[in-house]
């Protein structure tokens, strides 16, 4: 029996880069693909969620002149790349998948709802919902927490490159302690940069746990699935 039925997993685009300075590592995919195979020959219903800043990042890019909500825009349609890339990696694997999109682009994506979204789940198919939430100035944070709840998951998963949450950088300071467990507010309090305030706000109005782990590590999803003590819980 594994410690959760339905998951919300969010990648960030960067961790996408693998070794590389811009874009998709075809190494990196393949990796998480197959981390991701793992889970679902073990039953668990999965969805995910993924970032776009290894290709175009919305705030970055209004710091450069573009319009914020066209930089957002764009920041959209980077993930819905980044999600098709995933997708054909599992599709390569066996593994039914499903790209859902937040604004309309068919025959890209299906255009997203709740009820769609779980009875894919449902039937054991991979759904990647793509896009953020379709609005301007969300991060894909927000987005994932939304898809989480709205998806009624057990937990949202997200996978970054470290192991968990420090009470600062600890590629930057040595001395940075790593919680085992931490509330939605002591984040707040401490000023940690696990996501940004709105989805940290959503996942505790809906009591919706989070564990923070790492994604690069091969096995380590499948892990935190049978609910061994791998990264950082919230809650």
């Amino acid at each position: 029996m594994t410690k959760y039925k339905r998951v919300l997993l969010k990648l960030s685009g960067e961790s996408l880069m693998g070794g590389k300075s811009y874009g998709i590592d075809e190494v990196r995919l393949h990796e998480y693909a197959c981390q991701v195979c793992e889970i679902a020959e073990m039953g668990v219903q999965t969805g995910i969620v993924i970032g776009g800043g290894n290709i175009f990042r919305g705030l970055s890019g209004a710091s450069k002149g573009f319009d914020r909500v066209r930089g957002d825009q764009m920041g959209m349609l980077a993930t819905v790349i980044n999600s098709l890339a995933l997708c054909s990696a599992l599709t390569a694997l066996g593994v039914k998948t499903k790209v859902l999109t937040a604004t309309r682009m068919e025959p890209i994506g299906e255009y997203y709802n709740k009820w769609r979204a779980v009875e894919l789940m449902q039937e054991g198919c991979i759904v990647i919902m793509s896009g953020g939430t379709g609005n301007p100035f969300f991060t894909t944070d927000t987005g994932a927490s939304l898809r989480a709840i709205e998806t009624e998951a057990d937990v949202m998963l997200k996978g970054t490159r470290v192991d968990g949450i420090y009470s600062a950088d600890p590629e930057k300071d040595p001395a940075a302690v790593r919680f085992d467990k931490i509330t939605y507010d002591r984040i707040y309090e401490l000023g940690l940069k696990v996501m940004d305030l709105t989805a940290t706000i959503m996942c505790k109005e809906n009591s919706l746990p989070i564990v923070v782990f790492d994604m690069d590590t091969p096995g380590n999803l499948k892990r935190v699935i049978n609910g061994e003590p791998v990264g950082t819980l919230v809650y």
